[in-house]
């Protein structure tokens, strides 16, 4: 606080390249940074699309170095996977961290960075700003229209002893280099790019009724989710539409912009729990969850969610605050239907007896703190089982 007023913060990676072959730019990126011997962060998936194998080909080319890679990061990465990769890197010799993937292997590869330089176990981080030592150099290289982890300080693991899902935000995993390039995203399945696109929809939406939204998040919010409505069903229809494949990445990094400095709210909260304890992809969770909890929070931000209804191409006019509302509740199921979402968590195998237990951790989740509207225990205990 300064004079009484909030003081916000901004946070970005100091250079991001976007479009149609910007991967191509990675050793130009390790030479700026000084450094030569990578080690990789990536999944079996990545690996098997040869991916993995394009970039170390890329490097040794350049640089004439040889790549350390730890490719055997799951969909929800682990401790497990951080102690691993960890190990890995600190007999490796490696001078940066690469991340290759979605948000999985970034996520990881943040885990392994922090406390390959601050010590002690990812456990000890999960909080805001709890390091006290910069990472090694990173740069992020992504493959999916989704998390945005790729350019923000938030990293999720997974504790296997607990079933929860630790939300670590902290400025300094925050990656150096963000690289974003559609021809790396061409392969990626119809239902990933469902699920990755409606997380961004979730991040959007959630940044901008956030309780710290400023007007530069906003802007990137609104922008975002105008791009999702307009590019994410020719994406899904049709993986190899280079031009829906390119502004899906322009919209999942506005939408990280937006709430890497707005933070995010309950949905979030609440889709940690079903990962964390069901292994759930996180962005059907956050699907099946957004028109629920925006429903919740409708009546703190009415005319925000009229901003929204109209940035997902609504027409609003003539009608109240609160039709308009409803309109965006209306447009965010409608979309998550016509990209193949599940329609409940039943269908997920979420089971009403865990949703107490789940409800008490998402409370505990630091997504929640800038929910606009503070549900108790039994609201999001209720707002879980409507989801059913």
């Amino acid at each position: 606080m300064s004079n009484g007023e909030a003081v916000y913060g901004f946070y970005i990676p100091t250079v991001t390249l976007m479009g149609v072959g910007a991967h191509k730019q990675i050793c130009a990126q390790m030479k700026s940074l000084g450094v030569n011997k990578p080690f990789i962060v990536a999944d079996k998936g990545i690996t098997a699309a040869g991916i993995t194998a394009k970039i170390c080909d890329l490097i040794k080319a350049d640089m004439g170095s040889e790549a350390v890679v730890y490719d055997d990061t799951v969909p929800n990465p682990t401790d497990k996977n951080v102690e691993e990769g960890l190990a890995l890197y600190e007999k490796s010799g490696c001078d940066m961290i690469i991340t290759l993937g979605g948000g999985s292997s970034h996520d990881c590869g943040k885990g392994i960075g922090l406390v390959a330089t601050n010590g002690g176990t990812i456990h000890d981080y999960e909080g805001v700003d709890l390091s006290t030592t910069a990472m090694p150099p990173f740069i992020a290289i992504n493959t999916t229209a989704g998390t945005a982890s790729e350019m923000t300080r938030f990293c999720i693991i997974t504790d296997t002893s607990r079933k929860v899902k630790m939300a670590i935000v902290d400025w300094r995993v925050t990656p150096a280099i963000a690289i974003n390039d559609p021809l790396l995203m061409m392969g990626m399945p119809s239902s990933l790019t469902a699920a990755t696109g409606m997380d961004a929809l979730t991040h959007a939406v959630e940044a901008y009724v956030s309780t710290i939204a400023t007007p530069i998040t906003d802007a990137c919010a609104i922008k975002s989710i105008e791009l999702i409505s307009q590019y994410l069903r020719p994406a899904v229809a049709n993986g190899e539409d280079i031009g829906a494949r390119d502004k899906m990445a322009y919209a999942e990094y506005l939408a990280g912009m937006a709430f890497n400095n707005a933070s995010l709210g309950h949905v979030h909260a609440m889709a940690h729990q079903l990962g964390g304890f069901y292994d759930l992809p996180h962005g059907v969770c956050n699907a099946i969850l957004l028109p629920h909890v925006s429903r919740f929070n409708l009546i703190a931000k009415l005319e925000r969610y009229a901003d929204i209804a109209v940035a997902l191409g609504e027409n609003i006019d003539g009608l109240s605050d609160r039709d308009a509302a409803e309109c965006a509740l209306t447009a965010i199921q409608t979309l998550s239907a016509d990209v193949g979402i599940p329609t409940d968590l039943t269908q997920l195998g979420v089971k009403k007896e865990d949703l107490k237990i789940m409800a008490e951790n998402a409370q505990k989740d630091a997504c929640g703190a800038t929910n606009p509207r503070r549900p108790t225990l039994e609201d999001v205990i209720d707002i879980y089982t409507a989801a059913l």
